[in-house]
């Protein structure tokens, strides 16, 4: 779990750590919380974990080393979280906007109801979710919008005011990159979403969907590609 941040930092960041530490203890997985990416980002500390989340991150976080390390993490068939503000990161790295999948342009002012639609119920993410899910919280707008990721969810801009990316609205999505997987969603700004029993659920089958991937290679077999 990381949560570095360059520029705003969220102060929901500390309820995303705990609702991460609530699931480690029911799915039966080990959880380490850092900001020291000179610790984490290189090939000794990426080797022990499975999955990297971005917990709201934001800004300029690694330096071109550890950004190298993560890059290799997901060719060796490490798996990578991001929510909410991890599209906030980055900007001039390409490799990452190929990872995260969009960048965050815009958001209306404040949290306001708006209305998800689920374009996939297969997921184990959305599988519990009806047809639409209506809820609050900070609408990301996105640019420099990928185009080979599977969309998971899809905002109706027409059910609150601010939307900019039209009918097509993505707000999380996923897709296998390198021999790894990636998982975003832009949901997550608010306190509450960190025990709201769906949003909840939205993550822990995110995680499932991560920790299936069975394409581990050593990071050392990297060096002689």
């Amino acid at each position: 779990m990381f949560s570095k941040t360059a520029g705003f930092r969220h102060a929901s960041i500390e309820a995303g750590q705990e609702m991460f530490r609530k699931l480690a203890a029911e799915k039966q997985f080990a959880v380490e919380f850092t900001e020291d990416a000179a610790e984490v980002f290189n090939q000794e500390g990426l080797s022990k974990f499975n999955v990297v989340v971005f917990l709201s991150t934001t800004g300029d976080i690694l330096n071109e080393e550890q950004q190298r390390a993560l890059e290799q993490f997901m060719e060796a068939g490490g798996n990578w979280m991001g929510i909410h503000a991890a599209a906030d990161t980055e900007y001039d790295w390409p490799w990452y906007n190929k990872l995260v999948g969009a960048y965050f342009l815009s958001h209306p002012k404040g949290q306001p109801q708006a209305t998800i639609v689920v374009e996939d119920h297969n997921h184990p993410s959305t599988a519990f979710l009806g047809d639409e899910w209506v809820r609050k919280d900070e609408w990301y707008n996105y640019k420099s919008i990928q185009d080979d990721f599977t969309t998971l969810l899809r905002l109706d801009e027409s059910s609150y005011e601010g939307g900019k990316n039209g009918a097509d609205h993505p707000i999380a999505w996923y897709k296998p990159i390198g021999n790894g997987r990636m998982f975003y969603t832009g949901l997550g700004h608010t306190d509450a979403s960190y025990s709201e029993p769906e949003f909840v659920s939205h993550i822990s089958g995110a995680l499932d969907y991560l920790f299936g991937n069975n394409k581990r290679v050593k990071f050392a077999d990297l060096a002689s590609r």
